[in-house]
């Protein structure tokens, strides 16, 4: 198995999972990079690509960094995929809706990004099932790890250096342990590998359940030991931001389950294992 963006936070959970993986970092290989990419594949490989531009904010700026990355990237993989006889899984995100949904997106709903980010990535999954009509794209949502500079990280630091924070409460999703994430995609990969069932082209993985970034901010402080009444509530617009979030960016992970693959386990759980460990 092939990991590209092996250095990234999804990455390194994969690699923490599969150390026997051939993990290929950015500075190992640059995805837009044809040669580079078509030398490193081999005929039965599954790819797992978790190499993504994901700097929401700077991406506005920063268009043709993002589609570089997020779209001529993939394509670069998928097209090399398909070449060699390799089998490419590629991560994207819950950006790709509009995020005025009230009903969890399933991945055949209608499409409708509102970011520089969710076009680059939606660029990404169509270039993807146009030149690898047997790849696969796993659709996720807010991915922590807890120990890094990711939101539950930034909780926890902040409930040590503040009395008080203060984090939005009209935004809903469902937080995502990347480690839960990296071993669904490894099951996913495994099932490929095999070509034991039918999987459909587009899933949806993140841990079960939904909450709000005051929710998960609360349920921090609570993890460690502190009084959540400390997070205060407040709306998006007064909270302003120069790149507007989904408002709803629940996905289904009907179509994950139907493929027989073991459903993430629910959010709160895998919470109470991050904070267990020691954040930097």
């Amino acid at each position: 198995m092939v990991v590209t963006g092996a250095g990234g936070q999804l990455g390194r959970a994969v690699r923490a999972q599969a150390p026997d993986v051939v993990a290929l970092r950015r500075e190992d290989l640059d995805i837009t990079d044809d040669a580079g990419v078509r030398a490193v594949l081999e005929p039965g490989d599954v790819v797992l690509n978790c190499a993504a531009y994901t700097a929401v904010d700077a991406a506005e700026s920063d268009v043709a960094g993002a589609f570089a990355r997020n779209e001529t990237g993939p394509a670069v993989l998928a097209a090399a995929c398909t070449a060699v006889g390799a089998t490419l899984i590629h991560i994207s995100t819950d950006y790709v809706f509009d995020g005025t949904g009230t009903q969890p997106y399933e991945p055949g709903d209608a499409t409708g990004p509102t970011t520089v980010y969710g076009r680059s990535k939606l660029a990404g999954e169509q270039a993807v099932l146009r030149l690898a009509p047997e790849a696969h794209i796993v659709r996720t949502a807010w991915v922590y790890t807890g120990d890094q500079r990711d939101f539950v990280a930034t909780m926890r630091r902040l409930e040590r250096e503040r009395e008080t924070v203060t984090v939005v409460d009209d935004q809903i999703g469902s937080p995502t342990f990347a480690p839960d994430l990296a071993a669904g995609l490894l099951e996913l990969a495994r099932s490929v590998a095999a070509d034991v069932r039918s999987i459909a082209p587009i899933l949806h993985a993140t841990n079960a359940g939904r909450a709000s970034w005051f929710e998960l901010a609360r349920a921090v402080f609570a993890g460690v030991g502190a009084d959540p009444e400390r997070v205060r509530p407040c709306s998006s617009a007064e909270y302003p931001s120069s790149t507007p979030r989904p408002a709803y960016s629940v996905l289904s992970n009907r179509a994950w389950t139907d493929a027989g693959l073991t459903p993430l386990r629910d959010w709160r759980l895998a919470l109470d294992d991050a904070l267990a460990r020691p954040d930097q």
